[in-house]
């Protein structure tokens, strides 16, 4: 008799953005969804966050659950801070199996508006962090014979989503390629690389956006809008964003690599409004 359809039991995740911002009555974070979901099919976490108290609220949850999670305070901008996330992850449990990258953030402007400051902080956020877990998580793959990567990307690295964020979408396309590219690259070496792009989705972070993106304020009509843009009527949740990267981790995914998996209710396929 096989194994429950997409089970992790007793692989290592390492995951970055794993922490929930808010109370649970508020909503999940992607993050935090991905993580609780993995735990409870199995896996063992190991979690790296820039934030203590989130990281805590998630590892509670799993442990709660019955489940293993650990945590390392990181900044996934910074080389050496993620070289000691992954370091701490093999001398907890000796081998990474999946690595889930989640970090991201958005930042208003258009080229001509936004400050270079941002751009460069915006470039280390959504990309360069992908490129630091994946320089000190490949070797330790490649020496293993195996792995799976998934990161998590944007709609708004497809197409124009009626915000601008000119910096967000530049890096969220380039993810999707950098994870593409490398995909052929190690496809020999037995370990796969898939991305997650997730449409509008109802998240803590996203009630935040509306100081940012809400021209006069109103959060409840902004979320309205955001509804209304979605063919399927409403925003997806964290946990459609979790039960996607939960497939492409699995070994129900193996001969999937270079892949990305949209989840947006039908949004990249319409005509209708931005």
């Amino acid at each position: 008799m096989g194994s429950s359809p997409f089970s992790l039991r007793d692989k290592v995740v390492l995951i970055t953005g794993m922490g929930q911002t808010h109370e649970v009555d508020e909503g999940y974070g992607i993050g935090a969804a991905i993580a609780i979901l993995f735990a409870r099919q199995g896996a063992k976490i190991h979690g790296g966050n820039r934030s203590l108290e989130s990281a805590a609220r998630t590892k509670k949850i799993i442990e709660s659950e019955g489940g293993t999670c650990d945590i390392t305070i990181t900044d996934v901008t910074s080389d050496t801070s993620v070289e000691k996330l992954v370091r701490d992850c093999m001398d907890h449990h000796g081998r990474i199996d999946i690595l889930v990258n989640n970090v991201g953030r958005s930042e208003k402007g258009g080229p001509a508006t936004m400050e270079p400051a941002t751009w460069d902080a915006q470039v280390d956020i959504n990309l360069k962090s992908v490129y630091l877990t994946c320089h000190h998580v490949l070797p330790i793959m490649e020496s293993q014979g195996k792995g799976s990567i998934v990161s998590v990307s944007s709609i708004a690295g497809m197409r124009y989503i009626g915000k601008p964020q000119v910096a967000y979408a530049a890096t969220k396309a380039a993810l999707m390629q950098f994870m593409k590219s490398t995909a052929v690259i190690y496809a020999p070496k037995g370990i796969r690389l898939n991305t997650v792009v997730p449409g509008l989705i109802n998240t803590p972070y996203t009630a935040q956006m509306v100081q940012r993106y809400a021209t006069d304020g109103d959060a409840e009509e902004f979320m309205r809008r955001r509804d209304e843009q979605v063919p399927m009527g409403k925003m997806g949740s964290a946990w459609d964003v979790a039960n996607a990267a939960l497939f492409l981790a699995s070994d129900e995914a193996a001969y999937v690599t270079g892949q990305k998996l949209v989840v947006d209710g039908g949004i990249t396929s319409s005509t209708g409004r931005a």
